[in-house]
């Protein structure tokens, strides 16, 4: 009897660990559970989006405000098209607001971080954010330190 109660023990325990391990990955893969919300898209363009991915949070002031939609590349300009979808009604974003891609952490992933700005006008749906600052790559860092290193 002391012997069932042990494996049933055991298999609570394992079970739990099972659940436990699903629901962080639910939790750390950014997928929504809650209902569609409304939202708006919003389109800025980078010089460099390196290590940014569809659906990394769009935050202002530390708060999340939106997801990344889509990204696509401008053949023409060879500019990095960032589609976002901001929660809310338009109206929310000045025209004037700035967007750059930060890194959580020193090893973390990437997200857009938007800075209000002072415009009376506001974004509608499907305008573009003009003032833009793209990812900071550490290898390009390196290699620009390197290349001014051999010139001297």
């Amino acid at each position: 009897m002391r012997m069932r109660t042990i494996e049933i023990s055991v298999g609570g325990f394992v079970l739990a660990g099972i659940i436990a391990l699903v629901f962080l990955a639910v939790q750390v893969s950014g997928v929504n559970t809650s209902q569609v919300q409304d939202s708006y898209a919003v389109i800025a363009r980078f010089d460099d989006v390196a290590g940014l991915r569809a659906r990394a949070k769009v935050s202002m002031a530390g708060v999340t405000i939106g997801r990344v939609r889509s990204i696509d590349v401008d053949m023409q300009w060879g500019d990095a098209i960032v589609t976002m979808d901001i929660l809310g009604e338009p109206g929310n974003l000045t025209t004037d607001t700035s967007a750059k891609i930060l890194t959580e952490g020193i090893l973390g992933a990437r997200y857009i971080g938007l800075s209000p700005g002072a415009d009376e006008e506001t974004l509608a749906d499907g305008d573009e954010i003009v003032e833009t600052q793209g990812a900071l790559v550490l290898e390009n860092l390196i290699g620009d330190f390197l290349t001014n290193i051999g010139k001297s």
